[in-house]
């Protein structure tokens, strides 16, 4: 994009843009896209639910030939325009939610020409920026489909995010430009903290220490952030988030799923959505994985609900 103008003022000119698409886009007669689907990643898709999931859904429904998927990576993160591709690193403007939201939203305007979406779906924190464009763009999707995410990061969350604000505000070296070995440790103790949530206890008691170094040297090799300056940037964005007395805003249909295991996020986080969205659909599972790993298995019930949920906006 030409330029972003933040919430707080500061405009960047030059502004990169990584997406992804897949699927066919269908056009109305004014030559509009009528099919866009929003996709909202957690941190790291590797260790994703929704995810391992898409094989179920998309091999058990003609979605991939009816709907046209967007996956735009987020403002502050690599690959997009952030504060470790600008080479800004500390002097990165500060951005909330709603400018990762308008972000995207100028995007597929000046894109694809579109100012209206068939729906969003977003996962973990990842559904912090679906919630927030349902919450104050209500009028410009048909639906929203949230994964194990909450309405705002407060208790344990909170406390993994200070974890993690502590350790960056520790970084000796952290207004030196350049790589540091500082910082380097300080990512390290991050992707530390991030792994320990990929799991639940019992998985990981069912595991030998060989195989816990095994997939934990994995994650370290596809860790989402690999730059302190990112990572610093988004944890202060979500310390923010909170749309709890914005919900009542969202008109879409709403089909919101949580796992009483989801280690992060858990099913006491759809409560908001039960009270305050109306008409939505709850779903919440027992998560019996005892495997690092999800298998086919693991999405029967909820791909199954997707599924059905997703057939209503089938044109």
């Amino acid at each position: 994009m030409d330029s972003f103008e933040f919430e707080y003022g500061r405009t960047l000119e030059n502004v990169e843009v990584q997406y992804i698409t897949y699927g066919v886009p269908r056009y109305d007669d004014e030559g509009t896209i009528t099919n866009a689907i929003v996709f909202f990643p957690t941190y790291n898709a590797t260790y994703s639910y929704l995810r391992e999931a898409h094989n179920y859904i998309i091999e058990n429904s003609d979605f991939s030939d009816e709907f046209f998927f967007i996956n735009i990576r987020a403002l502050g993160t690599p690959d997009s325009c952030s504060p470790s591709n600008t080479g800004l690193n500390y002097d990165f403007p500060s951005y909330s939610i709603i400018d990762l939201v308008n972000f995207k939203r100028q995007f597929l305007a000046e894109k694809f020409n579109m100012k209206n979406v068939l729906g969003l779906v977003g996962e973990g924190v990842g559904g912090y920026q679906a919630l927030k464009w349902a919450c104050e763009y209500p009028d410009e999707m048909e639906f929203l489909l949230i994964v194990n995410s909450a309405a705002k990061l407060s208790g344990y969350k909170y406390i993994v995010a200070k974890v993690l604000e502590n350790i960056i505000d520790a970084t000796e070296d952290y207004y030196t430009d350049g790589y540091s070995v500082s910082k380097t440790k300080s990512i390290i103790t991050v992707n530390s903290i991030l792994f320990a949530h990929t799991a639940s206890k019992k998985v990981f008691n069912n595991m030998e220490n060989d195989e816990i170094q095994a997939v934990f040297d994995d994650f370290n090799d596809e860790c989402f952030f690999t730059d302190l300056y990112d990572l610093k940037f988004r944890n202060d964005c979500d310390m923010a988030f909170d749309v709890t007395n914005q919900l009542s805003n969202i008109k879409a249909k709403s089909l919101f799923v949580g796992t009483n295991k989801n280690y992060f996020h858990s099913e006491y986080d759809m409560q908001p959505f039960r009270e305050l969205v109306k008409d939505a659909i709850i779903l919440t599972k027992e998560d019996e994985k005892e495997d690092y790993y999800y298998n086919n298995d693991d999405y029967v019930v909820i791909g199954d609900s997707i599924i059905s949920f997703l057939n209503q906006f089938l044109k």
